[in-house]
């Protein structure tokens, strides 16, 4: 009988030392989205406000863990009258939402430094599953000694999916707001057992 050689993915053993709880660093990361407006422009945005819990397994990736919960009201796109209307009742309702969330429910190593994390996301009290490409971007111990570790995610869905149905048709046919929106998870996370210096 012929042996089938074992081609699932390896994960890099250094990485084993990663293993353990961190948190995003909100001065060094970005959770932002980025949409197709009026069909030929793009507008780009993000969470300036969220609360995070993390678990890295390097030795093995399908224990890893991860939740992101955002402020609706924090939406920031650089344009205030533009804000305004996406916290209003036409895209999040923040006053009725006041959160999205992403919790994750699996996460697999798909090659040498990007792992495929499948998660539920929920935007105004509607929960479906999303899949994040996160690639991994490095480590390191800066100079105070604050353990670091960087993901880039990215995925993305049709805001029509969770009820954020609002359009306005142009005179050319098409839509102001495209349906399909790019979720980029830019992290920059700090394991929480620090026990470096503050000076």
């Amino acid at each position: 009988m012929a042996v089938v050689p074992d081609t699932a993915v390896q994960p890099d053993p250094a990485l084993a030392a990663l293993t353990g709880d961190w948190m995003v660093d909100p001065a060094h990361s970005r959770i932002g989205f980025s949409v197709r407006h009026a069909m030929v422009t793009t507008v780009r945005g993000c969470f300036l406000q969220y609360q995070s819990s993390l678990y890295f397994d390097g030795r093995r990736p399908a224990r890893s863990r991860a939740e992101i919960v955002m402020s609706t009201a924090s939406i920031d796109t650089g344009v205030e009258q533009r804000d305004g209307h996406l916290v209003g009742r036409d895209f999040l309702d923040s006053a009725r939402y006041p959160h999205m969330t992403f919790r994750s429910t699996d996460v697999e190593l798909a090659s040498k430094d990007v792992y495929r994390m499948t998660g539920d996301l929920t935007i105004k009290s509607v929960t479906r599953p999303v899949v994040l490409e996160l690639t991994y971007i490095g480590h390191v111990v800066d100079p105070f000694g604050y353990e670091r570790v960087g993901f880039d995610g990215t995925t993305t869905i049709n805001r029509s999916d969770w009820g954020l149905t609002y359009n306005t048709r142009l005179a050319e046919g098409g839509a102001m707001v495209s349906e399909k929106v790019r979720l980029q998870f830019d992290i920059a996370a700090i394991r929480t057992d620090f026990t470096g210096s503050t000076g």
